[in-house]
């Protein structure tokens, strides 16, 4: 069975997509899901500059194959001294819990690509085949200079009217994220009112009602679930959670044993661990920091800042209840195969 199309055609690959997955996706990974046939990603959007430049860099002496390369285009974040001490003083107790300092205060600890005009630079000296965008919109200008360099752009959409915005500034495709999706959701303004459509629902009415093409991605973790995406329209499947097994991520033991339990099966969508609406796998901070009524966290990436250094502290006592374990809902359903093996997997069930 064919499953050739404008895009998949551009770029010589199957339809699948490994999703870009800051801090889980490895150049490891993005070449071994490339050399198998589909997109592999680097999310760079928590890297420095010369760890984005170097992630490129060895993704490509490990595969000749295009591979994505995944930027963060959040607005930089409004500060709220008065929220941002309420919000440490509320997480008190799980810092004495585990013995740590509490912070006297929080930093901004992710560059907004916004922000990056070196990062830009890198991009165009770098040349990766594709160049994604999650949170919004870079200028542009910049989105035309990628394109003049021969780079293929991605965008991220949550509704029809994020998705219009994209055609309307000249993407070439789009990442349609139904709220099924592990991780942050890819929302320009996350202080709007979300209207969390299904991958199904989302694909369809972009489908429906734009000229490019349409990449699902939520709760697809098969074959079967490409194929069903595809019925509706979409020219590819972008999945995360299926690869966050894979020997070649960057995935931790804690990470790995939440996925292989029975806690896989409850996901919740919250801001409290970063700032932004995501889907990660129930734990004690989520229950915490979603327990006292009045109090919500800072702006993204600044809530981030005190997630993590809680998460340092208790790692250190072997405990990994306080982190950020991104996960989607089909969760459950994953397998731990290599990323080659996998992405077979995924083509021969995609075939039946």
């Amino acid at each position: 069975m064919s499953h050739s199309n404008p895009l998949t055609a551009r770029l010589g690959i199957h339809p699948i997509i490994q999703a870009p997955m800051a801090g889980v996706a490895t150049p490891e990974l993005a070449a071994a899901v490339s050399n198998a046939g589909g997109l592999g990603s680097l999310g760079i959007g928590a890297s420095s500059l010369p760890q984005a430049r170097e992630m490129i860099e060895q993704t490509r002496a490990l595969t000749s194959a295009p591979f994505n390369v995944n930027l963060f285009c959040h607005q930089p974040a409004l500060r709220d001294p008065t929220l941002e001490a309420a919000w440490i003083e509320h997480l008190k107790p799980l810092f004495l819990e585990c013995g740590a300092e509490l912070p006297t205060s929080l930093d901004e600890i992710y560059k907004s690509f916004l922000d990056d005009e070196e990062l830009f630079s890198m991009l165009l000296d770098t040349r990766p085949a594709v160049v994604s965008f999650h949170f919004g919109l870079p200028p542009l200008e910049w989105i035309n200079r990628l394109k003049e360099a021969g780079i293929y752009t991605l965008a991220t959409a949550t509704n029809l009217e994020e998705a219009r915005q994209i055609q309307d500034r000249g993407i070439d495709a789009i990442v349609a994220q139904g709220i099924e999706a592990g991780g942050h959701r890819g929302m320009f303004d996350p202080d709007v009112v979300d209207e969390q459509l299904s991958t199904t629902v989302l694909v369809s009415l972009l489908v429906r009602n734009l000229e490019l093409p349409i990449i699902a991605a939520g709760g697809i973790v098969d074959g079967q679930g490409i194929k069903a995406a595809m019925d509706l329209g979409a020219a590819a499947a972008q999945l995360g959670t299926a690869f966050i097994l894979c020997p070649e991520s960057a995935t931790n033991q804690g990470y790995r044993a939440a996925l292989k339990s029975e806690r896989a099966a409850v996901t919740t969508l919250t801001s409290t661990l970063s700032g932004r609406p995501a889907r990660g796998i129930r734990n004690r901070f989520i229950e915490h920091a979603e327990s006292a009524a009045g109090i919500k966290p800072p702006a993204y990436p600044i809530a981030y800042d005190a997630a993590k250094q809680l998460n340092a502290a208790a790692s250190k006592l072997g405990s990994s209840e306080f982190a950020a374990h991104w996960a989607g809902q089909s969760a459950p359903r994953v397998r731990e195969l290599s990323a080659a093996q996998l992405i077979a997997t995924l083509l021969r069930e995609l075939s039946l």
